[in-house]
C-alpha cells in the first residue's frame, strides 16, 4: 500500500504518544521494583536467562488497546502476546511491532538501559521508529525520509532535539576497518550449547589479534573494544547515536529491532543481515541475525552516499568473514 509524508507524520506523532503513555508505567516499576517481592515480580518463560515483568505485560496492554482504539485497520505484533503463543505474521499491512521493555534483565537489576520500542511497518519495511528510555529521558524518533533525532519526552523533537547522529551538522567520521571500531553485542537468552558457543567464538575473534589458532581461511578483527549494554534497542540507538561503530547479534526477534531499523537509517546507518545473506526488509526483520554499521563518511573524507555506503559495506564484508553462520529457529 502507499501512503504519504503527512500520514507517516501523524504515525510518528501516534507513537510518540504511545510512548508518553508507556514512560511512566515504565518509571513506576523500575523505581519501585524493590519494593515488590522478587518472586512476584518475575514471571518465568522457563528460562531463566529470559525473563517478563508485569510492567511488561502492562505496558503492552495499554499499548495494544490504545492501537485497536486509534488504529482500527492496523495490525500488531508485540513480544508478550507473542510470548504467550499468540500467533502473528508480518504481512504488507500497516503493522505496529512492539516490545514493552527491552532490556527486562536490565530492569530487574536496576541498570538504566531499558526502553519501549515501538515500530511500524508498512508493506514489510519499516517505516516509523520511537523508542523510549523513561529512566534516562532519552526520547529517540524517525521516520522514513524525515531523518532522527534525540530528544526528552517533552521536547518537539525536530525542533528542540538533535538530529543524528550526534556529530552533525558535521559529516560522520570514517570508519577504515574493524581495527578501529567500537563493537557492541551480546550472549542473548538463549543458553544452549549450540547457540552460545558460536556466540562466544564470533565475539571472541572480533576482539582477536591473533588468528594463527583459526581455521584456515578465517580472519580476526582486533577490534578497539567490545560492549554489552543488555539491550538491542539500546545498542542501535547507540549505533545511531555514533557511540559505537559496529552491532552484530544473533536471536532478536522484530519487536527488538523493527523501530531501531528506521533510527539507525535515517541517522545515516545501515543494517543487514548478520551472517552474509542478500535479504529484503520483510526477511531481514524476521530473520534474528543483524550487523548494525553507524553512518560515516569514505576513507579519504567523501562524504556522498555512495562514498559512505562503499566504507560501510567494506566493514559489513569484513564482520562477515569473522562471525560464525548461526541459523536460530522461529519457534
Amino acid at each position: 500500500m502507499s501512503y504519504t509524508a503527512a500520514e507517516l507524520d501523524s504515525y510518528l506523532e501516534f507513537a510518540i504518544h504511545l510512548a508518553k503513555l508507556a514512560g511512566p508505567i515504565i518509571l513506576e516499576g523500575f523505581n519501585g521494583r524493590f519494593s515488590a517481592e522478587r518472586s512476584a515480580l518475575l514471571v518465568k518463560k522457563g528460562n531463566t536467562a529470559d525473563l517478563v515483568t508485569e510492567w511488561d505485560q502492562k505496558v503492552e496492554k495499554l499499548v495494544r488497546a490504545e492501537i485497536a482504539e486509534k488504529m482500527k485497520d492496523h495490525s500488531f505484533i508485540g513480544e508478550e502476546t507473542a510470548a504467550a503463543g499468540e500467533a502473528f505474521e508480518l504481512t504488507d499491512a500497516p503493522t505496529w511491532i512492539v516490545d514493552p521493555i527491552d532490556g527486562t534483565t536490565n530492569f530487574v537489576h536496576g541498570f538504566p538501559h531499558v526502553a519501549i520500542s515501538i515500530g511500524l511497518t508498512i508493506n514489510q519495511e519499516p517505516v516509523v521508529g520511537v523508542i523510549y528510555n523513561p529512566i534516562l529521558n532519552h526520547l529517540f524518533t524517525a521516520a522514513k525520509g524525515q531523518g532522527a533525532y534525540l530528544s526528552k519526552i517533552d521536547e518537539n523533537p525536530r525542533e528542540q532535539g538533535k538530529r543524528l547522529p550526534l556529530s552533525y551538522p558535521h559529516p560522520a567520521p570514517p570508519l577504515p576497518s574493524l581495527s578501529t571500531a567500537l563493537v557492541a553485542g551480546e550472549y542473548g537468552s538463549d543458553r544452549q550449547s549450540e547457540v552460545i558457543d558460536p556466540k562466544v567464538k564470533s565475539m571472541r575473534n572480533l576482539s582477536a589479534r591473533d588468528s594463527s589458532s583459526l581455521a584456515p581461511g578465517r580472519a580476526v578483527g582486533h577490534a578497539h573494544g567490545i560492549r554489552c549494554l543488555g539491550s538491542a534497542t539500546m545498542n542501535m540507538m547507540a549505533v545511531a547515536q555514533g557511540q559505537f561503530d559496529v552491532y552484530w547479534e544473533v536471536g532478536c526477534w522484530e519487536w527488538d529491532v523493527c523501530a531501531g531499523i528506521v533510527i539507525v537509517r535515517e541517522a545515516g546507518g545501515i543494517v543487514v543481515d548478520g551472517c552474509g545473506r542478500q535479504v529484503n526488509d520483510g526477511q531481514l526483520l524476521t530473520g534474528r541475525r543483524f550487523l548494525v554499521i553507524r553512518g560515516c563518511c569514505g576513507d579519504d573524507g567523501d562524504t556522498s552516499a555512495e562514498a559512505s555506503l562503499k566504507a560501510q559495506m567494506k566493514i559489513v564484508e569484513e564482520v562477515w568473514s569473522i562471525v560464525e553462520d548461526l541459523e536460530l529457529p522461529r519457534k
